[in-house]
């Protein structure tokens, strides 16, 4: 490889590598839907990307935003793929939030009559109170 190689990567590639889709195909595909964009633009999957390049991501409707810190052609075991980059931690703290909010429309989704009993009503309330 040449050593502007070492520098540049396949945003597709890297997304796989950095653990963030099981296949290549997955990523392409979240790439051409238009859920991934590189320094706020929309981008193909053979947009190459460099050390810095920030990334933002939308995965089962909760948002990411990534500042790419290496490269790596291979992928790797989770820990050492979390060393490939920084993660924005307000971006991070609104979608443990919004996983929250989910999982609570998620119980009440659960009841038939779609109506929670006063009880659980009043822990949805004190939850939803504390975001």
């Amino acid at each position: 490889m040449k050593d502007s190689d070492q520098q540049t990567m396949r945003l597709d590639k890297w997304l796989w590598a950095a653990r963030f889709f099981k296949t290549r195909a997955l990523a392409q595909k979240h790439i051409e839907l238009g859920r991934v964009m590189v320094n706020g633009q929309k981008v193909k999957n053979s947009k190459n990307i460099s050390a810095g390049d920030k990334i933002h991501l939308t995965l089962n409707s909760l948002p990411y935003l990534i500042t790419v810190l290496a490269l790596n052609h291979q992928r790797r075991p989770a820990p050492e793929a979390r060393a490939l980059y920084e993660e924005d931690s307000k971006v991070a703290q609104e979608r443990e939030q919004q996983k929250l909010l989910d999982q609570a429309s998620r119980i009440t989704a659960a009841y038939p009559d779609g109506r929670p009993t006063k009880r659980d009503r009043r822990e949805l309330d004190k939850m939803k109170r504390q975001w």
